[in-house]
């Protein structure tokens, strides 16, 4: 197996990266409660495209093979305040949305950290290991700082698949009627 590819993101991979997003998280069950029914189709690339744009300029996002895979950090700091998801969703899926977070943020730690608020793979290029490799930089980076990294999921298959990349489960909850686990990773060595 050759070794994907993997870059930093810029502001032109916008559209690439919504598309990704979209096709990788069409069942996930937080996406599908924050976005039911026909909404996924019109809110899930406004958010995806939020995330995105939140963190291409510090340099947290990479993607696998010009995209079939990428992974949005956030790097430990303020970052500054996020803008309410009233800004950029309608208020219904809004308030799902700082529902969810404010179950979830709580339970991740106090002190520095990396969180790996994103890792999608396109269906299309399932069983090539994209999702591992391109998170590998992130989790490099918490390890050059000196610090863990975290992430969360609410389907139960991928806390299996995280674990067998070096996660393990810190918290297991339930959020907006989903189990919940928040993963921590002692980062890789460079």
């Amino acid at each position: 197996m050759t070794t994907p590819m993997i870059t930093q993101a810029v502001p032109g991979d916008r559209e690439r990266v919504v598309a990704t997003f979209v096709a990788a998280f069409e069942a996930d069950p937080v996406l599908r409660h924050l976005f039911p029914g026909d909404s996924y189709t019109a809110l899930a690339p406004a958010f995806a495209g939020h995330l995105f744009d939140r963190r291409v300029a510090s340099g947290t996002v990479w993607l696998a093979e010009g995209g079939a895979a990428v992974a949005m950090w956030d790097p430990p700091g303020p970052g500054g305040a996020w803008p309410p998801a009233a800004s950029y969703l309608p208020a219904e899926a809004a308030a799902r949305v700082d529902a969810y977070d404010a179950v979830i943020h709580p339970h991740l730690p106090a002190g520095p950290h990396w969180y790996l608020g994103v890792l999608a793979r396109d269906p299309a290029h399932a069983g090539r290991r994209l999702g591992r490799a391109v998170m590998e930089p992130g989790l490099r980076r918490a390890a050059a700082d000196g610090l863990p990294a975290y992430l969360e999921t609410a389907t139960p298959v991928n806390v299996a698949l995280y674990q067998r990349s070096g996660w393990t489960v810190a918290h297991q909850l339930t959020a907006s009627g989903l189990d919940a686990w928040i993963l921590r990773h002692p980062g890789l060595p460079s």
